[in-house]
């Protein structure tokens, strides 16, 4: 069956950096992404990116700061946070899919998340 196990979280100052990494197995996928949710918040859209490493998308609020990439050899997907801020905390969640969108309900795969904290 798919899995997704996303590994990478931790606690980092301000201005810092973090990389999160998604293993997936069980299956390919046309489209992976990173979503984030803090508690009694939706899950928010973050990155996306498709097969072929082009048609990435990013929030707003990490344009400039963050970086989706993916290595097909490897089924990874992975998100390179830099210059975090106190406001980036939150669990982050892999997720898989054959179609972009920036609601979760429609994204068929999770991992089980991994949880950044970044401190001021």
């Amino acid at each position: 069956q798919v899995q997704l196990v996303e590994s990478g979280g931790g606690l980092v100052q301000a201005g810092g950096s973090l990389r999160l990494s998604c293993v997936a197995s069980g299956g390919t996928f046309s489209i992976m992404s990173w979503f984030r949710q803090t508690p009694g918040k939706d899950r928010e859209f973050v990155a996306s990116i498709y097969s072929s490493g082009g048609g990435r998308q990013y929030t707003d609020s990490v344009k400039g700061r963050f970086t989706i990439s993916r290595d097909n050899a490897k089924n990874t997907v992975y998100l390179q946070m830099n210059s975090l801020k106190p406001e980036d905390t939150a669990a982050y969640y892999c997720a898989a899919n054959s179609f972009q969108s920036y609601s979760p309900q429609l994204w068929r795969y999770w991992g089980q998340g991994t949880q950044v904290t970044v401190s001021s």
